[in-house]
């Protein structure tokens, strides 16, 4: 009796899960369903089009050229379901003792909706560790459709390698809401692969490329975010560091038979710097500028001077000196060229805006007295000097001979007020686009200062921020955007929209601040938090 009330529970238990394993092969199955409707779609197409080439006359292709041509294109905008929506996780806890007690409970199927191309890793321990510490990151599950999942039990597996074919164990905790915690401790210095796993796919950016430096060579790192948010990308300088120029790739990670640094392709044509105080050398390096003749300029902020760069990453010259007079700088942060080749320089401590000549001669000081801490500084079509203010969370205009224009903007969260603005552009309209750095998000004024939009929350997510920094418009009204605290460049639409991001991966940024696009097309960047400034391949 007792076993056939067992069986009887058993078949009644498995009725009662069947509308859930129905709903997971039903999903599947739509999925299949559209794989195979836009794959006979392609082979239609391809064949009516095939036919018409071959056997057509001129007339008759000139006549459905057309109708070939916005077939193709709906095909090529169709966006198929290529990865998996939900995963292969299955299984059964078994609950026999409580079997034997009351015959009540015989136990639950998990399964969840985790996939692992939407869930995603933070922390600074995928790309930075100190050996002998124990690291940890996050993991936040999420589904098919990018929203985040609030169960555990997930299938994650995490693995770090080294480039001798080491590897690390990981310690792994489940949340039991969605979000794990895999801690490491690595024994020795050098670069790792940290790969993590969800049901054997990837996490969104996994590998990670990881570097493990001594106790002794690690960077100063804030304590905790708020620290993070009050001094972004800090660190003091340091010496005896061996001058790097710099490092171009190949435009593709097959063009060369050389073995790779990096088996990651990224965007990244090249990087200039190392920590120091020699040329070619930056110490939490902020603004960065570019000029129509093809020169970068970048404001090294605790070397409290200006270094410029040839596009392709050469050196041509450093000037400034430190202090607290006219034409002496104390902690450059923002930086703008005019048409003249003047460079226009904010200098946070001293609280003023500096000019310079191309050649780095000191011209003039404007904004002293109004300024508290001026951060990013930009110039609009009609030539007038626009300034994020960041300690004032206002924005001031003036005109190049320093007269005060007009100046909006105060601290809070609503539309015309800022928590600490950091870089400002200007869109082809000749709109001010500021980035919000405590508010996490980036607000679009006319040029008189008047609110249009702002976009952005804070979050991971795509077109979410954490303290977004340097900002920068192409031709065509993209908005790329520097978000600081993840790390990353995202790209908008010229209403706000999310388009995509800048592939960083192969090495990653580390705090970024200012960009700017060079006169050849580039995104030019200041990698803070890793002392050089990068430049990697843009698609308008």
């Amino acid at each position: 009796e007792y076993f056939y009330c067992a069986s009887f529970l058993i078949r009644l238990y498995i009725c009662c899960n069947y509308n859930q394993l129905l709903m997971l092969l039903q999903v599947l199955q739509a999925q299949l369903n559209a794989l195979l409707q836009g794959k006979e779609n392609i082979q239609s197409n391809c064949s009516f089009t095939e036919q018409a080439l071959n056997h057509g006359s001129p007339t008759e292709v000139l006549l459905v050229q057309k109708q070939m041509g916005e077939r193709m294109s709906a095909l090529a905008r169709h966006a198929f379901p290529e990865q998996p929506h939900e995963n292969g996780h299955l299984d059964c806890q078994v609950e026999t003792e409580g079997l034997r007690r009351s015959i009540q409970n015989l136990g639950v199927l998990l399964t969840t909706s985790t996939v692992g191309h939407t869930s995603v890793a933070t922390g600074e321990g995928l790309r930075h560790a100190v050996v002998g510490q124990n690291t940890t990151v996050t993991v936040t599950t999420k589904d098919k459709d990018g929203e985040l999942v609030k169960t555990g039990n997930a299938a994650l597996r995490a693995q770090i390698s080294g480039a001798d074919g080491t590897v690390t164990e990981t310690d792994i905790t489940d949340n039991k809401n969605g979000t794990y915690e895999i801690g490491y401790t690595l024994r020795s210095e050098g670069e790792f692969s940290f790969s993590i796993l969800l049901y054997g796919q990837p996490v969104r950016g996994s590998p990670f490329r990881l570097r493990a430096v001594k106790p002794c060579d690690a960077p100063q790192s804030p304590d905790d975010v708020k620290r993070r948010v009050k001094s972004p990308g800090g660190g003091g300088g340091g010496g005896g560091h061996v001058r790097q120029k710099a490092v171009r790739r190949p435009s593709s990670m097959y063009s060369t038979t050389k073995k790779k640094e990096n088996p990651i392709e990224d965007e990244l044509i090249y990087r200039v710097g190392t920590r120091g105080r020699e040329r070619g050398e930056f110490s939490n390096l902020q603004g960065i500028s570019t000029t129509s003749n093809g020169r970068i300029v970048v404001a090294d902020s605790n070397n409290q001077c200006i270094q410029v760069f040839s596009n392709d990453g050469q050196f041509k010259l450093k000037f400034g000196v430190r202090g607290r007079s006219p034409g002496q700088l104390q902690r450059p942060t923002g930086i703008a060229v005019d048409l003249n080749g003047d460079i226009i320089v904010a200098d946070y401590d001293n609280k003023w805006l500096s000019i310079f000549s191309p050649d780095g001669k000191f011209k003039n000081k404007i904004g002293a007295g109004r300024l508290m801490g001026p951060k990013g500084v930009a110039l609009d079509k009609n030539g007038h000097i626009i300034t994020a203010d960041n300690k004032a969370c206002c924005v001031f205009i003036f005109q190049s001979n320093g007269k005060l224009v007009t100046k909006f903007g105060a601290k809070g969260t609503s539309e015309r007020q800022f928590a600490g603005p950091h870089f400002v552009a200007i869109n082809n309209k000749n709109e001010i686009v500021v980035t919000d750095f405590h508010n996490h998000s980036v607000k679009v004024y006319n040029a008189d200062g008047e609110f249009l939009f702002k976009f952005g929350s804070h979050g991971e997510g795509n077109g979410q921020f954490n303290a977004p920094t340097g900002v920068a418009v192409d031709g065509n009204g993209n908005i790329i955007v520097a978000d600081w605290g993840n790390s990353r460049i995202q790209v908008f639409d010229s209403s706000g929209s999310f388009l995509s991001y800048i592939n960083t991966t192969a090495d990653p940024l580390y705090g970024p601040q200012g960009l700017s696009l060079t006169s050849d097309g580039h995104v030019a960047v200041a990698d803070s938090g890793n002392h050089c400034f990068k430049v990697y391949r843009y698609l308008q």
